[in-house]
Order: structure tokens, then sequence, then C-alpha cells
């Protein structure tokens, strides 16, 4: 059978080629019109590391030490553990005299005083004798040794000349070994926070001291002495066996510092559990409490050169003694600043 021009397979071929046609220029001209759009590259924010925790301070290593003659090592050694059991020795119960209140050195200067940012001894052999406002006197390091054992031990010092303050000195001048003379290396001695711009707030203290303290400091303050009760596994934070008020951590800036990147335990200065405010506040409510008063009559003779934070008077400046303990302390900086 012959098909003509007009037959329907004809024109419905046409229509279905057409369609097509069509489709295909569209397709064609949707490339050319609408290019793809490329997927923006992924760029990694990296943020500089804290300057105030990189390249930190550490101690010399055993290796060091075993380099050193054999008499050397055993006085360094006897320094160190008179350092960490303080108490042992010295304490209520010591073995060698009672002259201490039951802690440790390394309950303030932690893992006898190595601790990067946790009140280590790392500065200490490179920065004295100096002269200290606190006494108005250059200090050495045996002064330096024996307000510990008077202010945060609450306790008598130690015969210069003991075997034990021998031995102390020796492991202090053998931590500050790598350091040079004048210098103060990055993380010694305490972190120092910045301020609050209101007061510390010892009830918002009580709380966190409840949740993240108290179950190794228990809630009198009092600590847990360690089986046969000549030392502490956890010191008290307050009461008779606790520092007085003479030493460094009764300034609320210091015990802040302390208490921000080495509490509760198990945190560090890398791995921190307080924010700043929490910090300062849990240090207002150990602060707070009840200690021992410790002779502090002939500190700061110049009562200019008393700290922003130190709790008692007189003063050169205007403000309360409830605002140089809790702050807020700017303004006492200030007026300080303004009035050299």
């Amino acid at each position: 059978m012959k098909l003509s021009g007009k037959h329907p397979f004809f024109r419905d071929l046409t229509y279905v080629v057409g369609l097509s046609v069509c489709l295909l220029s569209l397709l064609l001209v949707g490339w050319r019109v609408i290019p793809a759009v490329p997927t923006p590259p992924i760029v990694a924010l990296i943020m500089p590391p804290d300057s105030n925790f990189t390249n930190l301070w550490t101690a010399p290593t055993e290796a060091q030490l075993k380099r050193l003659p054999t008499n050397q090592q055993s006085l360094i050694r006897y320094g160190r553990d008179l350092i960490a059991h303080t108490a042992n020795y010295l304490g209520p119960k010591g073995s060698v005299m009672r002259m201490s209140n039951g802690m440790n050195c390394q309950n303030c200067h932690l893992n006898a005083g190595t601790q990067p940012w946790g009140n280590n001894y790392g500065a200490v052999q490179a920065t004295y004798p100096k002269f200290r406002e606190r006494s108005g006197t250059v200090e050495n390091q045996v002064k330096r040794v024996n307000d510990c054992f008077q202010r945060s031990l609450n306790g008598r010092p130690l015969d210069s000349t003991s075997r034990e303050m021998r031995g102390i000195l020796a492991y202090i001048k053998w931590l500050g070994s790598d350091v040079p003379p004048k210098q103060i290396p990055r993380g010694a001695g305490l972190f120092k926070l910045k301020g609050l711009s209101r007061p510390a707030n010892s009830d918002k203290g009580l709380t966190l001291y409840t949740q993240k303290c108290q179950v190794c400091h228990q809630a009198n303050g009092e600590g847990v002495l360690a089986e046969g009760g000549k030392s502490y596994t956890y010191p008290p934070l307050w009461g008779t066996h606790s520092y007085n008020q003479g030493a460094g951590l009764f300034r609320l800036s210091n015990l802040a510092g302390y208490v921000r990147y080495n509490m509760p335990l198990g945190a560090t200065y890398e791995a921190p559990q307080l924010t700043d405010e929490e910090a300062w506040d849990l240090a207002a409510y150990i602060n707070s409490q009840p200690r021992p008063a410790g002779d502090i009559s002939r500190d700061w003779p110049n009562l200019a050169g008393k700290p922003f934070d130190h709790p008692f008077g007189p003063y050169t400046d205007p403000f309360s003694e409830q605002q140089h303990k809790y702050g807020p302390f700017k303004p006492i900086k200030d007026w300080k600043e303004a009035h050299k």
C-alpha cells in the first residue's frame, strides 16, 4: 500500500520530530545560558593559639638530674620529697620536727612546684634575691621559703642551715637551672585573670563549691586526711589547718588564678573546668570562710605599695576593705595609676 504525504502517519511523525528538535534546542541553549554553579571552596578558619598557653616553662627532666654528682642528686631529691610530702617530715606528726599545719607545699605549688600556671617555682632561682613590697626589704630564697612555712603552712620558720632548708633550696635551684637570670618564663607562677566589672560573689561561689569542690574538700572545707593521719589527701581550704590570712592565696586575684586552671581535680591550663567568672566567685567563697589570722603587723610598711586586692587597711586610696577584698578592682587600679 502506498502512503501519501497527507496520511495521518506522516502528520504524527512530523509532530514527534518537531517536538524532539525543540526539546533538544532548549536543552542545548540551557547548557549555554545557565552554566553550572561552581561549589565554593571550603576555607578552614585557623585561629592562632593563645600565647599564654604555648611554649610554657617545663621542669628539668630526670635524665638531667642523673647527670649531676650523686651527693647533689640526693639533696635535690630530698628537697623534692619535702615539697611533695611536707607533712610527713614537718607536719603535726612529722618524722623530723613538728612545725606546720599538716598541708604539703605542693598543695599550693602543684606537682612539687612544676605545674605550668600551677604556682610553680620556675622563676624563683632567676629572680631572687629581689625587693618585695610586702616586707619592704630585699629578700633571699631563705626568706621566701620561710614565708610559706609561716603563712601558707601556718607554722614556724626552718633553720636556714638545716638539711631541710638546704634540700628545698637545692631543688628550687635545680628547677630553675635553665632559666636566664632576671627572666620570668611563660607559665611561671600564677595566671593573672582579667577582673570582673562587679564584685566577686561568694553566694555564687558556694553553689560552685557544692557542685565541683565539696566531694573532695568536704562541706566544711576541712579536707580529707590520708591514711595514718600524717597529711591530707585533699587539703583543707579553710579552718584551723588551712593557710592563714597572710598567705598569698588569701589575695583574691591569686586564688582565682590558681583555681581557674588547676581546679577542680583534673583541670589544667589545657583542659580547664571553670570560666573566669566562676573562678572569681569560687575564690570569693573560699576566702570568705574562717581561717587563722597570722601575724601581718609588719607587712606592707609602705602603704602605697599594698596591692589592689589586699583585704586589710589602712590604705592610701579611698576604697573600702570590702572592695579591696572582693572588687571590682579596676577603680582601685585606676586610682593607683592616677596617683603615682
